[in-house]
């Protein structure tokens, strides 16, 4: 067994779209960055590539190539499941934590869970995401950024 940690942040833009966990979710700011911005899913790709010994998601789709501008996260997750795929590895489990002021997202966790889950081909009991605030420190506790930590862990087939 291999595990991984990932990490990410993005800062908060009027007329973005925010996505988290591969969920659309009513806010009037959304992430901004070179693809949907959707840190859950960024730090849950490093930590799956970093389980594997497959590099970090810069290597793979770095922000400065033209073909991932705006691009789904949760497509690139698909990719990154290929990769363990084809280096003969499965997702054991995954954990992740979203560290955000607002918007309220026990509501949406669910559909973050399955989301991920169906990405990564595992059963949505092998996914964990919770969420949590900063308590009003720094630039998360301004409302400025979202950011999210996970781990992966990953066997041999």
């Amino acid at each position: 067994m291999k595990v991984g940690l990932g990490y990410d942040i993005h800062r908060l833009a009027p007329d973005r779209r925010l996505v988290l966990g591969g969920v659309a979710i009513e806010h009037p700011k959304g992430l901004t960055g070179h693809s949907d911005g959707d840190v859950l899913l960024h730090a849950v790709m490093d930590a799956l590539l970093g389980a594997g010994g497959l590099g970090d998601l810069g290597t793979h789709f770095p922000s400065d190539d033209p073909a991932y501008a705006g691009a789904s996260s949760l497509g690139l997750l698909r990719r990154v499941a290929a990769l363990l795929s084809g280096a003969g590895l499965v997702v054991a489990s995954v954990d992740a934590t979203v560290i955000a002021e607002a918007p309220r997202l026990a509501p949406h966790i669910a559909a973050m869970r399955e989301a991920i889950a169906g990405a990564i081909g595992a059963d949505s009991g092998r996914v964990s995401v919770k969420a949590t605030t900063n308590d009003g420190l720094g630039v998360l506790g301004a409302g400025e950024a979202i950011a999210a930590l996970a781990t992966a862990l990953v066997e041999e087939r």
